[in-house]
Formats: C-alpha cells, sequence, structure tokens
C-alpha cells in the first residue's frame, strides 16, 4: 500500500485547510488531485477529527487514518493508557492489532513487540504510522489462528513464550450483527485458551461493555481480575487479566476493579465473593444521596458498595445510597437533597432529571409537571422502602 501521494505536502495542506468544512460538501465536489480521490481526502479529515476526540496522540503529520469502522472499534486513548498502567517485560504481542491503538500503550514498556493482523491494508498504515511515531515493532499480515500454528517451538518451553499477550476479539458477525458470547466471538476464546496459556502467562482480553460478568467468570479459567472501564461514566469496555501461574480454582478470588476515567473519582475494587457475602441496611433518603458511577453499577457490586463506604441503601431494587454525613472520595455523584412534594413544583421550573425504580420516565415527568430541562439543580424521582420520593439538590 503506497501512501505517497496522499501524503504530498500539496494534499496535505488541502486535507489542514478543509477540517472544518462539511463533509457532505466536500464530497460532492472533484478532487483537486489526480492521484488521490476526494473520498480518500475526506477519510483522512474524518481520521483528524475522531483523532481530535478520541487519541490526540495520532494529530500529527503524516499519519494516516484508516476506514471509519477501524476508527470506531479503535480504543480511545485514555483508555489504551489506563490498561498500559503497571505493564512491562521482554516480548508483547497484540494478536488483533487493529489500528493500533492499545498495542501503542500497552507495549511501550517492553523491549520485542509483535503485532499480528489479518487485514492487509491496516496493518500497512499502522506499520507507516509506528514509524512516524518512531516506534518499532515486527509487523505480520495473518489472521492469529494461523499465526499461533505456526509459532516455533523452543529447547526451554513447547512453544515461543512472550511475556504478555494481549487481543481484542471481533464482536460482530459477517451480517455485523453483534455478538456477546465468547464462542461467538472471532476467535473463539474458549477455543484457544489453553494454546495462549502454552505462550504466556499474562493474557490480556479487551470485550465489550455489554458482556455478562457472572457468564465470564463461569466459563474461563485463570481469570484473576475483570476491569471495567468507564470514561466519563460511560462504561466503554471490560478487560480480563487471565494470569497462569499454578493452579487456582475456577472463579476463587477473582477481582472486579470499577474505574471512571476523566472523572477524579477513585476506583473500586472487590473480590467478586464479597459482592455475595455483603448485605445492605435500608433507609428513606436522609441528607444526602449517592448515586454510584455506571462502571460499580456493571459490576452489581449493589451492596459491598453500601459496607466499603459505610452507606444505607434506599430499596432492595433502588441503586441509590444515603447517609446524614457527608462521606468523601465516592466513587460517583453525591448530593445534598431535599424531599418535596410534587405540588412545590412550579411551571417552566429547571431541572437534570433522573427517574430510578419509578413509575414515570424523564420526559414522562417533565411533561406533567411541565419543566425544563438542564440548569443546576437535579430532581430525583425514585423509590425508598418508605415508599415513592421526590427529591431535589440544594
Amino acid at each position: 500500500m503506497d501512501f505517497t501521494n496522499l501524503l504530498s505536502s500539496e494534499v496535505q495542506r488541502f486535507i489542514n485547510q478543509n477540517l472544518d468544512k462539511d463533509i457532505n460538501t466536500l464530497l460532492l465536489r472533484k478532487s483537486p488531485f489526480p492521484a488521490v480521490t476526494v473520498q480518500e481526502i475526506v477519510q483522512q479529515i474524518k481520521g483528524r477529527k475522531v483523532a481530535q476526540r478520541k487519541f490526540p496522540f495520532l494529530l500529527k503529520d503524516h499519519i494516516v487514518f484508516p476506514p471509519n469502522l477501524n476508527l470506531e472499534q479503535a480504543s480511545s486513548q485514555s483508555t489504551a493508557d489506563y490498561k498500559a498502567e503497571a505493564l512491562m517485560g521482554k516480548s508483547f504481542l497484540d494478536l488483533t492489532s487493529g489500528f493500533g491503538v492499545d498495542a501503542y500503550f500497552l507495549s511501550q514498556n517492553f523491549e520485542e513487540v509483535t503485532l499480528v493482523e489479518q487485514n492487509p491494508e491496516l496493518i500497512k498504515i499502522v506499520e507507516h504510522n509506528w514509524g512516524i511515531l518512531n516506534r518499532k515493532a515486527k509487523f505480520i499480515n495473518q489472521n492469529l489462528e494461523t499465526f499461533l500454528e505456526n509459532l516455533p517451538e523452543n529447547q526451554t518451553d513447547r512453544f515461543t513464550k512472550f511475556d504478555v499477550v494481549y487481543l481484542d476479539p471481533a464482536r460482530r458477525d459477517q451480517h455485523n450483527k453483534k455478538k456477546f458470547l465468547l464462542e461467538d466471538l472471532s476467535p473463539n476464546l474458549l477455543e484457544i485458551e489453553g494454546k495462549l496459556h502454552s505462550i504466556s502467562d499474562m493474557i490480556i482480553v479487551k470485550l465489550s461493555p455489554l458482556i455478562d460478568i457472572c457468564y465470564l467468570v463461569s466459563e474461563l479459567r485463570h481469570m484473576n481480575e475483570i476491569k471495567i472501564i468507564a470514561v466519563r461514566n460511560e462504561v466503554k469496555e471490560l478487560v480480563l487479566m487471565m494470569e497462569n501461574k499454578g493452579k487456582r480454582e475456577k472463579s476463587k478470588d477473582t477481582t472486579i476493579t470499577c474505574v471512571n476515567l476523566e472523572s477524579g473519582e477513585p476506583e473500586f475494587s472487590f473480590d467478586i465473593n464479597e459482592e455475595k457475602n455483603a448485605t445492605s441496611e435500608f433507609s428513606e433518603t436522609l441528607k444526602f444521596l449517592y448515586i454510584p458511577n455506571n462502571s460499580i453499577l456493571k459490576a452489581g457490586a449493589f451492596n459491598r458498595i453500601a459496607e466499603k463506604y459505610g452507606l444505607k441503601k434506599l430499596h432492595p431494587n433502588t441503586h441509590f445510597y444515603t447517609s446524614e454525613n457527608k462521606i468523601e472520595n465516592f466513587p460517583g455523584r453525591i448530593l445534598q437533597v431535599e424531599k418535596i412534594d410534587g405540588k412545590d413544583l412550579k411551571k417552566n421550573d429547571q431541572f437534570n432529571i433522573i427517574s430510578k425504580n419509578y413509575p414515570l420516565k424523564p420526559d414522562e415527568i417533565k411533561k406533567k409537571y411541565k419543566l425544563k430541562d438542564g440548569g443546576n439543580h437535579y430532581l430525583i424521582l425514585t423509590q425508598s422502602i418508605s415508599g415513592k420520593e421526590i427529591l431535589r439538590s440544594l
């Protein structure tokens, strides 16, 4: 794949001059360059716009961006950087390189880096970009099954060993339909798990945020940690840390780590068995209301979070918590609230509306009480052990 024409100074200057232009308008125009199509130019403009919000480290001259699907599937810079924490060693292997964002950060403290990608055009783009970024690696255009089958044996171990192996299985079928079971992913993690552990004691797997945690624990061996990664309260991915050191009982001592990046909130970690044994006390709403971030809700740590911070839960089906005195460093939103009656609400009052375990949705609440969205205060409609409650933040 030759990027010479695309990377010429004239084309690059045109791209930079049109970054803020309407994409659809550009597509209707004829390309001013005979060797570069308008579609290729627009794709680079789209890539730079995505990079501005998702991976700004790639906002450099002569970086090439792939098609939209590869941009969407790539990890953000913040999640990749978080996953790279404390990772180091001699050899790193990424079996599903994609656009290479994860590999760029995860491999930064390794001496030898190998990237495997079955898409020939994509691996060429990654190789080119890493050259621009002054990062070295071995780039292999193969599907991972073929790569694993052809790994050479050595004299000390049965197969070549890597300190860390990373993969991000494809989560869509040939009809672009999303898949969530491990056996439906490509590759099938259940089929290759044994092979992966034969070449490394540390396997890191990125999965969809929608996959069920209990299902993962029941199906996979040697899984010592699940990281649930949110960015500004949107859960982006689940990351499995599968360490094969000695014999471990299935699902024993699996740690769940919840993190909400770019929020300033602390991490929250717990042993999966701690939640099974934890209990909550219940209460009507007191002076302070606590709303856990979405990584904790995804983890299902509904009782452990209450025990950890000494909070009371509003209701078995309401994952809000309360206390009379403010508890600092809670991983979520803390609101000082007061109970009000629906009659206290006035037409055109402005609130950020939250409805949990309550019959009406926010839009229905807004319509019923003739409220407006936004402002600096929250209106929370929920249920405690005392019944339905309307709360207003102070």
